[in-house]
């Protein structure tokens, strides 16, 4: 199966890549529609920064920017993601036909969530490695092996998951580059997708245009830092991970499938 794209959309004043961009739903919306015109695979839906240091919005808030986008865009063929870590929004995204949960905190920030997921078979659920809330989640960026200590946390995440009643077939795992992670962690980590794979589930990447590859390529600006992305993409396809997600579409779309030819041609040379 190829890598597929899961585009960022952030309804947000503060993200770190494009907040304030898509604040408003008629924005929000017509960049969707950018998207959907260009492959994207899935749409993520995201109402709250999850940058170093941000704080965090109210439940109300939170809602008021998600709701509005993912009522329209169910409408849609693509299938949508809720970027939340609070059960509730996630209740009402659910409700209005999103195909996936991507937590940010894997479900430890609410403890209502794996409930909800396990009463909804169909949702698939994304679980990435977490160490705290944003405001203070560098504090803990302290490894000793990095790829043990992620790969034992995320099955930890795993396991209380299947006991709350998830099946393990909804489930997909983010090793969470960029978050409690140094940039040598993040490079470590993608070194290593084989150690993590053998967790044995689908796994999504979210290095887009993230401050490791600026800290690499001295760009300041996110926006400069694309094509270090897509470099990325292409190398994590190569490893046949489930899916990137990116601000971008059709650049890592194109990798992709360079990287998928590039791969077919070996063999069948």
């Amino acid at each position: 199966m190829s890598t597929l794209v899961m585009g960022i959309l952030n309804v947000t004043p503060d993200s770190f890549a494009d907040g304030g961009r898509y604040s408003t739903t008629a924005l929000a919306l017509k960049r969707a529609e950018e998207m959907i015109n260009e492959g994207v695979d899935i749409i993520d839906v995201g109402g709250e920064s999850t940058k170093p240091g941000a704080e965090r919005v109210t439940q109300a808030d939170e809602v008021a920017r998600v709701i509005p986008v993912i009522k329209e865009l169910v409408k849609k063929e693509t299938p949508i993601s809720i970027d939340t870590t609070r059960a509730s929004v996630a209740e009402q995204a659910i409700k209005l036909g999103v195909s996936y949960v991507n937590d940010v905190s894997g479900g430890l920030a609410d403890p209502d969530m794996y409930t909800l997921i396990a009463k909804h078979p169909k949702v698939q659920y994304i679980i990435m490695h977490w160490r705290a809330h944003s405001k203070t989640m560098q504090d803990h960026a302290t490894y000793k092996d990095v790829v043990r200590e992620v790969k034992e946390e995320l099955e930890a995440r795993i396991e209380a998951a299947i006991e709350a009643g998830i099946n393990p077939e909804q489930i997909i795992i983010d090793p969470g580059l960029g978050f409690s992670k140094r940039p040598e962690h993040n490079w470590e980590l993608l070194r290593n997708i084989d150690r993590i794979a053998l967790l044995g589930y689908p796994i999504l990447i979210g290095a887009s245009r993230k401050r490791f590859l600026g800290e690499l390529t001295g760009s300041t600006n996110p926006d400069d830092r694309e094509a270090a992305s897509i470099a990325v993409t292409a190398m994590v396809a190569k490893q046949n991970v489930w899916g990137v997600r990116t601000h971008s579409v059709k650049p890592h779309r194109d990798a992709i499938a360079t990287v998928n030819s590039f791969l077919k041609s070996k063999v069948e040379a």
